[in-house]
């Protein structure tokens, strides 16, 4: 179902549903750490079009929920996939899970290492390359990584062992080492020179890259492609106000952004 027909159906949805007429001071507001850039700049235009107050965090999609789940006071919630918040909604905290946008996965990897499109798999499972991911379960990037592995096996039987054995999760899990501030966590983790690979978002690879410019960024073949679908959920009982904030980021101004950063709606 395509961004557009969502919206419509999240719109008539927000129509007929009990208007709540509390005025909300602030709207609390947990989204994945990948869209930490883009919704900074929504959130920015949404703030001098209404007089609104919102405060963010950003971290792995998991982790935010396992918050939620644990009672801390979020209004809106925008995961990296479509299963935290529909676990969210089967618990009965919220109901509408709408698609807001989507991200591909992309390789970073290290300027000596010759990695193209072409070798892809053949240079992954080579026992000197080193590959890093996101942690799974904690991490929707770390997941999507793992379906990766298991396109991969499909081409060349063995691979999804090799692949998931030595794949280093560097980022994302509880007790991940965290960038220093102001600096771009995947720049930083290749810095490290820990890994020779890096899977992560094209957006993430685009803002490390702007950070760290000798790295590469490599498309991955068509037959490994992996897409990633986020989510949006809204709590019960949440004011007009964080409704209208959902509804900004499905509009056609809210999603130019999204574009404009390098996400997709189709």
């Amino acid at each position: 179902m395509s961004t557009q027909t969502m919206l419509r159906i999240f719109w008539v949805i927000m129509m007929i549903a009990p208007l709540n007429t509390a005025r909300a001071d602030v709207i609390t507001l947990y989204a994945a750490g990948s869209l930490k850039t883009v919704l900074g700049e929504i959130l920015t235009e949404y703030k001098q079009q209404h007089d609104i107050a919102i405060t963010s965090q950003f971290g792995p999609s998991g982790i935010l929920r396992e918050a939620i789940e644990t009672g801390e006071n979020v209004d809106i919630f925008v995961s990296a996939n479509m299963s935290h918040p529909q676990t969210l909604a089967a618990q009965g905290w919220g109901e509408i899970v709408t698609l807001v946008t989507r991200n591909q996965l992309c390789a970073l990897a290290q300027l000596e290492i010759e990695l193209t499109t072409n070798n892809f798999l053949e240079k992954l499972l080579d026992k000197e390359i080193r590959i890093g991911t996101s942690t799974p379960k904690y991490d929707p990037s770390g997941d999507y990584a793992w379906e990766m592995f298991h396109k991969a096996e499909k081409t060349y039987q063995g691979s999804f062992k090799i692949l998931s054995s030595k794949a280093q999760k560097l980022t994302g899990g509880p007790n991940s080492p965290k960038a220093p501030e102001n600096q771009n966590q995947y720049a930083w983790t290749m810095q490290q020179n820990n890994v020779d690979v890096f899977l992560t978002y094209c957006t993430n690879a685009v803002l490390a890259q702007q950070e760290l410019p000798e790295l590469q960024i490599i498309q991955l073949p068509y037959n490994f492609a992996v897409g990633a679908e986020y989510g949006l959920i809204i709590r019960n009982g949440a004011s007009d106000a964080t409704k209208k904030l959902a509804m900004y980021m499905l509009s056609p101004e809210g999603q130019s952004i999204f574009h404009r950063h390098g996400f997709a709606a189709d």
